[in-house]
């Protein structure tokens, strides 16, 4: 367990009135680098002291904050990801999705009266000072309308705008900095990354287009009595100032509350999981964020959604690819899946796909018929790493929210039921699928995969069949156990190649700081700063040459080496 120091309330660099944009620029570069220098340390030298490790996360969270809303939301987005970060990073930064220190009760109550146009108590009889709840954009204060209904008024932090503005305006020169020169980073196409991001930070900033969202997803479950999304008041709403019902519940995460009213977390789990598969094939429209902070479990045991900043849409023309996908992934039809996903973007087609075929295969039957075993995932660290090597896999812009909204409900649905299968607890919306009216194209996909399906299984191989095809597979195994020997070989080439280049990169750039500060000391001002500038472009070399390298342990901590 780590134990982290409270946060003392400090004035941040981000409220700062006068900030330029080369400070920002210089303030994120170094952060940047001072982080990914910590990473290398901690990956190449992991059995030292913890001790360490936690003061570095609590570092990541200070500076995070003192960066400001756009990289808070930047390190929300990292919480998720415990395969990139050490443990004592994820969990440290998992205080920034319920612990962001709030703003004064003043601030919000001016900024109530200045957007709604009237003292705070002619508009609400009772508004706490106390905020119920801080996040990185804004606060949530508990109030009651004078005619009676109990709401919560969600106050965007000063500022914010404007501080989106300059952040955006630092990540988007330093973006292109770095897709102009480092040509291995467009293979991940950062400039629509970041157009993507910028669009979203703008849209979550907007109260209007919130409850837009919110009326809208409420309406989509509106047959659905245990889903529960607050009522919006549009009176007492403006782009700052959002007005909702106060819904109370018990968070998704905290288990022993929820075993204490009884709850039944596997049915929770499964009401979450089919809740999500409705946005997602049926709206076409689902929250993009779905971590613990956002979703509650009713005493009555009904699910609640809150936070409808951050959506997304599926277009209708990819419904039915996902109706198809979702029945080929019954059938475990890999070709299928194969073709449905270079179909959305997300595969490109390689001249040998059998690394590809052998992973979709091995995750269809990893996620259809048990839950994940994590030790089985050692019998597939070669096919991935060639995989990886071979870099087939694409990801488009606008698939990182359905990807981001999966990956984070599945660690919430493992969090509620370590066991569960996702194809059992996805039969009740199967069901749902299969009776609703919306959609006559939506139901002919439907009844099409449906009958494919039970042919499939009418059609179910003999023994001898089955034994036929171990023996191919067998024979695939043993051919591509070999490519990766040759593979292997690369790998360690080029990471002697990595090590003897970053060790004479930091020998140099060493070398000319020794001589800068020689150079200080004895008052040649000018030649210090020439040289140190020289240095400056030393650690610009280096530290692309570290992530290599720290990719590189990476994928050699996978392969057990």
């Amino acid at each position: 367990m780590v134990v982290l120091e409270p946060i003392v309330q400090k004035p941040f660099r981000w409220q700062r009135i006068r900030y330029s944009p080369l400070v920002r620029q210089m303030d994120i570069a170094l952060s940047s680098a001072q982080l990914m220098g910590y990473l290398w340390w901690d990956k190449t030298f992991p059995r030292r002291s913890h001790r360490y490790r936690n003061r570095r996360a609590q570092w990541l969270v200070g500076t995070l904050l003192d960066l400001g809303p756009t990289f808070i939301k930047l390190g929300q987005a990292l919480s998720t990801r415990a395969d990139l970060l050490p443990p004592e990073y994820i969990e440290a930064l998992t205080r920034l999705q319920d612990q962001v220190p709030e703003f004064s009760a003043e601030v919000a109550i001016a900024t109530v009266e200045t957007e709604l146009g009237a003292p705070i108590y002619s508009l609400y009889r009772q508004f706490d000072l106390m905020p119920i709840a801080a996040a990185s954009l804004g606060q949530v204060h508990k109030a009651r309308l004078h005619t009676g209904e109990e709401v919560v008024v969600k106050v965007q932090r000063p500022e914010l705008e404007r501080l989106f503005r300059l952040d955006l305006k630092v990540l988007r020169r330093i973006v292109r900095f770095c897709d102009r020169t480092f040509p291995w980073i467009r293979q991940y196409q950062i400039e629509a990354i970041y157009q993507e991001f910028a669009e979203v930070l703008y849209k979550e900033i907007d109260y209007i287009q919130e409850a837009i969202n919110a009326d809208r997803f409420r309406f989509n479950f509106r047959h659905h009595p245990r889903i529960l999304v607050p009522k919006i008041y549009p009176k007492y709403t403006t782009r700052k100032i959002l007005t909702m019902d106060y819904v109370p519940g018990i968070k998704i995460s905290d288990l022993q509350s929820l075993e204490a009213c009884g709850i039944n977390l596997k049915e929770i789990n499964q009401l979450g999981i089919c809740s999500y598969l409705k946005q997602l094939l049926q709206d076409g429209f689902f929250q993009a964020d779905p971590h613990p902070g956002n979703m509650a479990v009713s005493p009555d045991g009904c699910l609640i959604f809150y936070d409808f900043g951050m959506m997304a849409e599926v277009q209708p023309i990819n419904k039915d690819q996902m109706v198809t996908t979702f029945f080929a992934v019954l059938r475990k039809d890999t070709d299928q899946v194969i073709d449905t996903l270079m179909d959305l973007g997300l595969i490109e087609p390689v001249a040998d796909m059998t690394p590809i075929r052998r992973v979709t295969g091995f995750l269809l039957e990893q996620f259809t018929d048990k839950p994940i075993e994590l030790q089985a995932f050692t019998q597939m660290r070669t096919e991935l790493y060639a995989l990886y090597e071979q870099q087939p896999f694409r990801l488009p812009p606008k698939m990182t929210f359905i990807l981001k909204a999966l990956t984070t409900l599945d660690g919430v649905a493992r969090t509620l039921d370590p066991e569960y299968s996702l194809m059992m607890a996805a039969k009740p919306f199967v069901k749902s699928l299969a009776v609703s009216n919306q959609g006559n194209s939506g139901i002919g996909e439907l009844v099409r995969q449906a009958q494919k399906f039970v042919v499939f299984k009418l059609r179910q191989p003999s023994s001898a069949d089955l034994l036929l095809q171990q023996v191919e597979e067998q024979r695939e195994q043993a051919e591509f156990q070999r490519r990766m020997e040759v593979l292997a070989r690369d790998r360690a080439a080029k990471r002697l190649n990595l090590l003897i280049r970053c060790l004479i990169y930091t020998c140099i750039t060493g070398f000319v700081l020794l001589s800068g500060t020689v150079l200080l000391v004895n008052s040649y001002v000018n030649w210090a700063i020439a040289t140190f500038a020289i240095a400056g472009i030393g650690v610009i070399i280096l530290i692309p040459a570290l992530f290599d390298l720290i990719v590189q342990n990476r994928f050699n901590q996978l392969l057990g080496k």
